[in-house]
């Protein structure tokens, strides 16, 4: 695999086959879609933050927290599984992703004025920074490196998910939730893992436009890089929130 993402790795391509003219795929077409993906997500985050009426947050965003990743999950591993389906099921992900990702901002929000803009404001610093050190060629996607960030990721995401299991019987995991130095030097390794995966998603367009794969490829490929991106937000998140907690 190239990269953690499900949907991002290169037998993918091998799968779908090559084209050529304008029915292949193209680095413009894909940052293009991901742009779109990208909107949807925001305009869906604002219209559940906006649902909150001064300080009371209606009923169903408890539930909504807590189970409301499972439809995102879904999509995303119907869009792993059948690629063919990434030009309409990733706006499905972007939409239901951006209702979640909005209640958790305005959570924080609550908690701590200012702090999701300037999350927003770090995520984009991010992801132009990587950007630029990928087209450098200061950071690039060796063996290596996919091997040293696949298995942290894999790990990682391991942990949340049991964290998430214990959390349903009232079970907390000490220490790196919180805002102690452990808490803070977790949430900042991951931050810079999340950023690392980001020279992969790179990568894979980037090879997936010079193998001339077909044209919904730029939705694949979009969907994956979003992915990616709100992850990074998530994590910028909860380390700023660590970060101010500790004032």
């Amino acid at each position: 695999m190239r990269t953690n993402n499900p949907a991002l790795n290169e037998r993918v391509y091998e799968q779908a086959g090559h084209v050529t003219g304008a029915g292949a795929m193209t680095v413009n077409g894909t940052v293009l879609k991901t742009g779109f993906l990208t909107l949807l997500l925001v305009a869906a985050g604002a219209w559940s933050w906006n649902q909150i009426t001064g300080n009371t947050a209606p009923a169903w965003f408890g539930p909504a927290l807590k189970f409301g990743w499972i439809l995102p999950l879904l999509t995303a591993l119907a869009i792993g599984f059948i690629p063919r389906t990434a030009p309409w099921l990733s706006p499905v992900y972007a939409v239901t992703k951006g209702v979640i990702l909005g209640i958790i901002s305005a959570y924080f929000e609550n908690l701590y004025n200012g702090i999701v803009f300037t999350s927003v404001l770090l995520t984009l610093g991010v992801l132009f920074a990587i950007l630029g050190a990928y087209l450098t060629g200061v950071l690039r996607a060796t063996p290596m490196f996919r091997k040293i960030v696949i298995g942290a990721t894999l790990g990682v995401a391991l942990f949340y998910l049991a964290a998430w299991g214990l959390s349903l019987f009232g079970i907390q995991i000490p220490g790196l939730f919180g805002n102690g130095l452990v808490g803070i030097g977790f949430s900042l390794f991951v931050v810079v893992l999340a950023a690392m995966n980001l020279v992969m998603d790179f990568d894979f367009i980037e090879q997936g436009a010079a193998a001339q794969a077909p044209k919904y490829m730029e939705w694949y490929g979009a969907f994956g890089l979003l992915v990616t991106l709100v992850w990074l937000y998530i994590e910028i998140l909860r380390l700023l929130a660590k970060l101010r907690g500790r004032d």
